[in-house]
C-alpha cells in the first residue's frame, strides 16, 4: 500500500508538469504537419466513417437498443475505445521511450502514463462534443442517466492509469510484452463489442465470459448512459468486479514500478 500512495502522491505533486509536457508533446508530434493538431480529430473521424460504412451499411449493423440508431450506439462506444486503445498502446512505451531523458532529471517516471492520458484527452473531448452535437441534432431526449458520464469517465481514467503503469513497467523489463500487447488490443477491438452488440450476437454464457474484460464495463457503461438508460448501480456485482480489477492493477503496477524504476536503465 505504501507504494500505491507514493505513486498517487507523485501524480498530484507533478500535475502542472504533466499538463505542460502533454501540451508540448502534442505540438511536437504534429509540428511538421500542415493541418497540425487537427489530425487528432481527423484520424478518429475517418476511422468512424469506415467502421460505420462497413458495419452499419455493408453488414446492416443494429444497435439492439430500442429508440437508438446504430450510429448513436456505435459512437457512444467507439469514442472511448479510441481513447482507451491509444492510451494503453502509447502508455506501454511511455517509460521506455523517455527513460534516458528522465533518468538524468529529478523527475518521477511514474508520471509518464499520466502524460500519455492527458495528451490524448484533446481528441477524446472533441469527439465527445461531436457526439453530443449529433444527439442534439437528432433530438435525443436528455436523460438523468447522462450524469453517469462523469462516473464512467473517472472509472476509465482510473483503470487506464492503473493498467498503463503496469504495462509501462513490464514493457521496460520484457520488451516482448509490448509486441504481445499490440496483438491483444487488436483482438480486444472485436471481442469488446466496439462495433457490434455482444448481447444480440452471442449466447449469454459467452457474453458473461467476455464481460470479464474490464474494457467492456466501460464501453457498456457509456452506452447505457446515453442510449440505454440504465444505471451502474443496477449491476453492483459487475461494478465491484471492475474496481477490484482496477485496484489490483494499480497495486501490482505500483509495487513493480517502485521496485525496479531505479534500475530501468540497466534493462535497456
Amino acid at each position: 500500500m505504501k507504494q500505491v500512495l507514493e505513486v498517487l502522491k507523485e501524480q498530484f505533486k507533478y500535475a502542472p508538469m504533466i499538463f505542460r509536457i502533454a501540451r508540448y508533446e502534442d505540438k511536437a508530434t504534429y509540428q511538421s504537419h500542415y493541418l497540425g493538431l487537427a489530425w487528432q480529430i481527423l484520424n478518429p473521424l475517418i476511422q468512424v466513417a469506415i467502421y460505420y460504412f462497413v458495419f452499419g451499411f455493408a453488414m446492416s449493423g443494429q444497435s439492439g437498443i430500442a429508440g437508438a440508431s446504430y450510429i448513436e450506439w456505435m459512437l457512444a462506444g467507439i469514442i472511448p475505445w479510441f481513447f482507451i486503445s491509444a492510451v494503453i498502446l502509447q502508455g506501454a512505451n511511455s517509460i521506455f521511450n523517455k527513460i534516458h531523458m528522465v533518468s538524468k532529471m529529478k523527475f518521477p517516471m511514474s508520471v509518464m502514463p499520466s502524460i500519455t492520458i492527458v495528451s490524448n484527452l484533446t481528441s477524446y473531448i472533441t469527439m465527445m462534443v461531436i457526439f453530443f452535437a449529433l444527439l442534439f441534432v437528432k433530438g435525443a431526449p436528455v436523460s438523468m442517466y447522462w450524469i453517469q458520464f462523469f462516473y464512467y469517465f473517472v472509472a476509465m481514467i482510473a483503470f487506464l492509469f492503473s493498467v498503463t503503469l503496469l504495462n509501462a513497467t513490464i514493457s521496460v523489463l520484457v520488451r516482448d510484452y509490448y509486441v504481445m500487447l499490440q496483438s491483444v488490443m487488436r483482438v480486444l477491438f472485436y471481442v469488446s463489442g466496439v462495433v457490434w452488440n455482444l448481447d444480440t450476437k452471442l449466447p449469454a454464457w459467452v457474453v458473461d465470459l467476455l464481460k470479464l474484460n474490464p474494457i467492456v464495463y466501460i464501453l457498456k457503461g457509456f452506452r447505457e448512459s446515453f442510449v440505454g438508460n440504465k444505471g451502474f448501480w443496477q449491476e453492483p456485482s459487475y461494478t465491484i468486479y471492475f474496481w477490484l480489477i482496477t485496484l489490483v492493477c494499480l497495486y501490482v503496477g505500483s509495487v513493480l514500478h517502485m521496485k525496479f524504476r531505479e534500475r530501468f536503465v540497466d534493462y535497456l
